[in-house]
């Protein structure tokens, strides 16, 4: 085998243990007695949380470049995880989306993913939960 054919097969290997490990970060980290469905469906109030964090003019800059940082990402068509795979497909949307929120309410506090919270209050609760026990 030529070393293109094992470089590449590497890489291919690297990435489905990264892609296996992302998804079962995502089903252990979700909140105790919510299902996987439930969290993911999150999602579309997360993205709305996320834009309404990334304009706050009164959060510190740092919090919102990495906020407008994760909006690009989203935006993006590649992922590590395609969307296209039922469920899992949203695993790494959801996981980078989890660890910039805890560092946002980390920095910014509580309050703020409280103030711009755009879905019900069971929600909010979940998301608190995911993003570290708010």
């Amino acid at each position: 085998m030529s070393e293109v054919w094992r470089v590449a097969a590497g890489v291919a290997g690297g990435l489905l243990l990264l892609w296996l490990a992302l998804a079962a970060f995502l089903v252990m980290a979700r909140p105790r007695g919510t299902a996987l469905t439930e969290t993911l469906r999150l999602l579309p109030d997360l993205l709305r949380l996320v834009a309404r964090l990334a304009r706050d003019g009164g959060l510190p800059r740092g919090v919102r470049v990495r906020l407008w940082l994760l909006l690009g990402y989203l935006a993006l068509p590649i992922d590590l995880i395609p969307d296209v795979i039922p469920v899992l497909g949203y695993a790494d949307d959801a996981i980078i989306v989890a660890f910039v929120l805890r560092s946002v309410v980390r920095r910014a506090g509580p309050e703020a993913l409280a103030g711009h919270w755009p879905g019900t209050p069971e929600g909010l609760a979940v998301v608190r939960r995911l993003v570290g026990g708010t």
